[in-house]
C-alpha cells in the first residue's frame, strides 16, 4: 500500500505540443507544468479558456499522449507504459467529461452506458451488474427504475449525474473532472458540486477538478493550481489563494468572481487584450502582455515557480519576479 503522505499523482515538467497541419509551427498547449495531487484531496486546476487545463487533464490520463515529461501515479511513471498495461491501469483513473449531452451515447440506455465501464474493467454476472448499476444510481441521486431510460429523457444535471455514475463504476481511486459543471445552470451546478464533495468524502477519492471559475474551485477544492497559456502561475491552498494571492493573474481571476459577502464590492482588475496564441507565446513571462505590473525584465526572464517565503504555507508558490512588491 502506498504511503498516505506521498501524493497519489505527481506531474513533472509536462509538455504537450501540437503540430500545425501544413506548417512548421507548433502549438505549445502545455509547456512545463508541474504539480502534485495529494491522496484523498481535491486539487483544482483553474484558468481562462485556452490556458491548457483540459489538455493537462487528458495528458495525465493519456487520452492524448504527452510530448514529454512524467506523470507518476502510485509511485510509477505511466507515460512510457505500453497500451496493454495502461488499459489495466485505467480502472483506477477515470474522467467526468465537460458536456453531459455529447458524452453520453444517445442510442444506449442508462444501464447500458454504465455497464460498458463495468464490462471493460470489472466483468461480473448480469444480476450482480444490474444491482451494481442500481447502487451507483442511488449514490448519484437518481432513481433505480430510471436505468432503462435514454439520455434524452433527462435534464442536463441528471445527465451529468449519469456521467459521474459511469466514472465511479470501476471503483477508481483518481478522477479527472473536466469542467463538469460549466454547462449547467447555477442551481444545478451547486447540486453537482455538493454531490462530488460528498462522494469524495464517502469514497476517499482523489480528484483533479478542472474549471475556469475560481469561486467554484475555491468552494470544492483543497488546493488550487492556476494556469495561464500552458504554464503554472501560482499554487497554494484554497484558503491561501483566496486571501493572499500573489500572482497578478490570480488576483485578476479573484476580482472577477462574485463576492460571497452581500454588499461587498470587489475592486475589479480588468485585463487588457485577449489571451495570446500558444503558437506565438510572449517571451519571458507569458502573462506580461496583459499584466498591469509588467516591467522590462519580465520580457527577458522566465519566472520560476518559487515558494512564497512570507507565507505560512510551505506549498504556496508563485511564478512572478515582482510578487514581493505586489
Amino acid at each position: 500500500m502506498q504511503d498516505l503522505k506521498s501524493p497519489l499523482l505527481s506531474v513533472n515538467n509536462l509538455h504537450k505540443h501540437f503540430a500545425v497541419r501544413g506548417s512548421k509551427d507548433v502549438v505549445k498547449a502545455v509547456n512545463g507544468v508541474s504539480f502534485d495531487v495529494p491522496q484523498r484531496r481535491i486539487v483544482g486546476l483553474v484558468g481562462e479558456s485556452g490556458s491548457g487545463k483540459t489538455t493537462v487533464g487528458r495528458s495525465i490520463l493519456r487520452l492524448i499522449e504527452p510530448t514529454s515529461g512524467s506523470v507518476t501515479f502510485e509511485g510509477r511513471d505511466i507515460v512510457p507504459l505500453p497500451a496493454t498495461e495502461m488499459r489495466n491501469l485505467r480502472r483506477k483513473m477515470q474522467i467526468i467529461f465537460q458536456d453531459p449531452f455529447s458524452s453520453l451515447n444517445p442510442r444506449l440506455r442508462v444501464d447500458q452506458i454504465i455497464s460498458e465501464a463495468l464490462t471493460a474493467h470489472q466483468p461480473m454476472p448480469q444480476a450482480q451488474q444490474t444491482e451494481r448499476i442500481a447502487h451507483l444510481l442511488d449514490k448519484v441521486g437518481l432513481r433505480r427504475d430510471w436505468m432503462r431510460r435514454y439520455p434524452h429523457e433527462f435534464s442536463g444535471g441528471q445527465r451529468q449525474r449519469i456521467g459521474i455514475a459511469r466514472a465511479l463504476a470501476p471503483e477508481p481511486s483518481f478522477i479527472v473532472a473536466d469542467e463538469s459543471v460549466s454547462a449547467l445552470d447555477v442551481s444545478v451546478q451547486a447540486q453537482v458540486l455538493n454531490l462530488l464533495k460528498d462522494l469524495q468524502t464517502d469514497m476517499g477519492l482523489t480528484m483533479l477538478f478542472i474549471a475556469h471559475d475560481l469561486g467554484v474551485v475555491a468552494y470544492l477544492c483543497d488546493e488550487i493550481v492556476v494556469m495561464y497559456l500552458g504554464k503554472v502561475m501560482e499554487i497554494g491552498s484554497s484558503k491561501t489563494l483566496l486571501s493572499h494571492a500573489r500572482h497578478p493573474y490570480t488576483q485578476a481571476l479573484l476580482s472577477a468572481a462574485p463576492s460571497p459577502v452581500p454588499g461587498l464590492v470587489r475592486s475589479r482588475i480588468v485585463l487588457k487584450a485577449d489571451i495570446p496564441s500558444p503558437m506565438n507565446a510572449p517571451s519571458g513571462c507569458v502573462f506580461r502582455t496583459r499584466c498591469p505590473h509588467a516591467i522590462a525584465a519580465c520580457a527577458e526572464q522566465v519566472p520560476a515557480l518559487d515558494p512564497v517565503q512570507s507565507s505560512q504555507e510551505s506549498e504556496h508558490r508563485v511564478a512572478c519576479i515582482r510578487w514581493p512588491d505586489l
